[in-house]
């Protein structure tokens, strides 16, 4: 897998301050995506144990709320077996910190039924998630009043709450609102 950035400190894709791992590979290709360059799954640098490292050291502070996956694709099949690793050290060393997850794929319909995003490590992945924001971008629905979203067709799903209930549970942001 390649990634496009990381940023440290990054307060737009998640609660709280957080470190966001903006992978490259999506084939939605939305219209009026804000990160095209990632759709190429040869862009940017490669995805190492150095890259993991790195992340698990900018979440170390205390202030860092959490890690934000987002690209170019996070739940493309190859992108979810790279990310797997991460994931599992994130979970060892910072258990406090939440994991955020932005996808194109509709978690219902697509990542926890059959499909072309679901791959053998699919479950696993989705268990380490605390929020998913869910749903391809849609110029027509574009609203930028919105939170942690960029179209109103998105979702922001409770992963841990869904998984247990066996239905999709919203998000209930520490604030009380989105």
């Amino acid at each position: 897998m390649n990634y496009a950035e990381i940023k440290n400190n990054d307060i737009a894709n998640g609660e709280g301050v957080r470190v966001s791992l903006f992978v490259s590979g999506c084939t939605h290709h939305c219209e009026g995506c804000f990160n095209p360059m990632t759709w190429d799954f040869g862009y940017g640098q490669e995805f190492t144990n150095e890259t993991i490292d790195s992340i698990l050291e900018m979440l170390s502070p205390p202030y860092i709320k959490g890690l934000t996956l987002l690209g170019g694709e996070p739940m493309e099949p190859d992108n979810q077996r790279a990310l797997l690793p991460l994931l599992k050290r994130v979970r060892e060393r910072n258990s406090q910190k939440t994991i955020w997850c932005y996808t194109g794929y509709l978690f219902d319909k697509e990542l926890l039924s059959p499909s072309r995003a679901r791959c053998e490590v699919t479950d696993e992945l989705l268990s380490m998630i605390d929020v998913l924001v869910d749903g391809e971008f849609v110029l027509a629905k574009k609203n930028i009043m919105l939170q942690f979203r960029g179209s109103e067709n998105q979702r922001i799903i409770d992963v841990k709450k869904s998984l247990s209930s066996g239905e999709v549970v919203m998000y209930t942001p520490v604030s009380g609102k989105l």
